[in-house]
């Protein structure tokens, strides 16, 4: 389960949030008071901190710098009762991902957390050029499958269809995914196209006979690693 870090003083509303952000399977801890705070965001690692600003004693802007002192990568939601723009400045100054003005809808809220984790997570798989895959070696960057004796240089496409199913080795790689990421639709055509590269990929991959790249009725594909 993703980890949220909840910072809200208002308990009623801050109860209500956070079995909210609960029943959509998020591991939410919940602090109310600036203070403790920093003290038990040190406690666990967090995918997300939600940070009201008008708080007592410390406010979300002062926590929240300490947060990044911390861990500069944790993605920041503010959330503030005041639509004033010299406080936005100040929030995204800091880092902020963004900043939702109260009273708002908790869908939005929810839409916006799954689209920073999606990005975050996208940005982290984008960052690893290289794969370990059976007894072949696969780097994306210079689009190349390696063996110990021979080598396959791999086109653009066939490059970023066997990116994807790396990275999600072992588990199924949705079709409607992997169109909409490297063909950018999934209509009759771009299918097609997909099924071609393939079964190219298949072939590369032969040349260990503990890989098989499977295809998963009605729901995409699995490379699988013996």
């Amino acid at each position: 389960m993703k980890k949220i870090f909840l910072l809200e003083d208002d308990l009623n509303f801050g109860s209500v949030l956070c079995a909210y952000l609960e029943i959509n399977d998020f591991d939410v801890v919940w602090v109310n008071d600036g203070k403790k705070a920093i003290k038990e965001f040190r406690k666990k690692t967090y995918n997300i901190c939600i940070l009201d600003v008008m708080l007592p004693n410390i406010d979300g802007f002062t926590v929240a710098r300490e947060i990044k002192k911390l861990n500069k990568n944790v993605p920041l939601i503010f959330l503030t009762a005041k639509n004033m723009k010299q406080d936005m400045l100040e929030g995204f100054s800091i880092g902020a991902d963004d900043y939702i003005t109260k009273p708002f809808d908790s869908e939005v809220l929810l839409c916006k957390i799954n689209a920073i984790l999606n990005r975050k997570n996208l940005f982290a798989k984008e960052k690893i050029t290289e794969f370990s895959i059976g007894k072949l070696h696969f780097d994306s960057r210079l689009r190349i499958l390696s063996s110990n004796n021979s080598q396959q240089k791999l086109s653009p496409k066939e490059a970023d269809l066997l990116k994807l199913l790396c990275e999600n080795k072992n588990e199924i790689l949705q079709r409607e995914i992997a169109l909409k990421t490297i063909w950018k639709d999934d209509n009759y055509f771009t299918t097609r196209s997909m099924d071609v590269y393939i079964t190219k990929l298949r072939k590369y991959l032969k040349k260990d006979s503990g890989l098989e790249l499977v295809n998963i009725h009605g729901s995409g594909y699995r490379l699988l690693e013996k």
